[in-house]
Order: C-alpha cells, then sequence, then structure tokens
C-alpha cells in the first residue's frame, strides 16, 4: 500500500512539477537520494510572507524576519504568546518540516513563521478583543493552525487568515476550513 501511495504522489509531482506543495508531499516518501535529487531540479519557490494592515499602513513579514522596526517587541511578543500557549498544553506540530533537526530545533525553526510574526505585530498595536486579519502567500502550516485555534482560547481574539487556498476564520478555538485544507 505505501509503495503505490509513493507511486502515485510520484506521478502527481511530474504532471504538475511546479507545484510546491505536490513537491513538499512527496519528498517524506521517497529516499534521500531522491528527495535530494527532486529539489536540486525544482523550482526556486516564493518564501512565505503575511500582510497586516494596522492604522491604515501595510506591513509584511517573511519567515525569520528582522526588518520590521519593531522586530525585537515583536519577538519578544511571539515568546510570550508561545509560553502561554505551552502552559496550557500546546505542542508544536512538527510533522510538516522537512529539515534534519532535533525535535526542539523542529519546534524553534516553526516558531517564526511569518503569520505568527504578524500576529505578534497585531497583539502589539491592536486593541484586546478586536480581530486579526492576515493575508499570507502560501498555505498555512499545520503548526500555525493549530496554534491559531489555540490562540483564540487563551486570548478570546478572532483571527482571520487567508492563505493561497482559503480563508481560515478562527472563533472558539475551531477553524472554518474544518481542519480540511
Amino acid at each position: 500500500m505505501a509503495d503505490l501511495c509513493r507511486r502515485k504522489e510520484v506521478h502527481l509531482y511530474f504532471r504538475s512539477p511546479e507545484k510546491s506543495i505536490t513537491r513538499v508531499g512527496i519528498a517524506p516518501l521517497l529516499q534521500k537520494r531522491d528527495a535530494q535529487h527532486l529539489f536540486d531540479e525544482m523550482p526556486i519557490t516564493a518564501p512565505g510572507c503575511s500582510l497586516v494592515e494596522v492604522g491604515g499602513v501595510l506591513h509584511e513579514f517573511s519567515v525569520g524576519d528582522d526588518s520590521h522596526p519593531e522586530s525585537r517587541e515583536i519577538y519578544m511578543m511571539l515568546d510570550e504568546i508561545m509560553k502561554r500557549l505551552k502552559l496550557r498544553g500546546f505542542v508544536g506540530n512538527t510533522s510538516e518540516v522537512l529539515l534534519e533537526l532535533d525535535e526542539e530545533g523542529k519546534e524553534l525553526a516553526l516558531s517564526f513563521h511569518s503569520e505568527k510574526l504578524a500576529l505578534a505585530f497585531c497583539f502589539l498595536k491592536t486593541s484586546p478583543g478586536s480581530p486579526i486579519r492576515i493575508v499570507k502567500n502560501l498555505r498555512i502550516c499545520r503548526d500555525c493552525h493549530d496554534a491559531m485555534k489555540m490562540i483564540f482560547k487563551e486570548f478570546d481574539r478572532e483571527i482571520v487568515i487567508r492563505d493561497c487556498s482559503r480563508f481560515h476564520h478562527f472563533r472558539q478555538g475551531l477553524c472554518s476550513c474544518k481542519d480540511y485544507w
């Protein structure tokens, strides 16, 4: 069965190699040498970025971004948010991290995704209880999706994220996509 799935995934890749989600989806199914060959030949995809509008000004964040004038405060706020989530039992979902890191390294890599930085900025710049709206150029990962559901529960902040596939409206600890994306 696993071999059949692997063949189907590879078939999908070769039918539409320009779709980065197909490449990322099949990488874990391939042997290491096959995956490296696949990644060497694939076109470069745009890095993830998230946009928020606060006070009539558009702010852009990318993974691990420190170019924002208030990046120090943003990272401090993000650290505070994640600490509170962990106290409530949140565990990072590292299943999609393709980097060869230990579990702690994978969680660290996930913690600086663009939508989390944008969210932390909104926590700093908007009033408590006001909705947060984020636009993202790539699909939201499972870890960020799980975190956003828990952030609503912990901070009572309605969050709407528009990714490349759909709207994700986080309310009452649930997402409008019903965890399907």
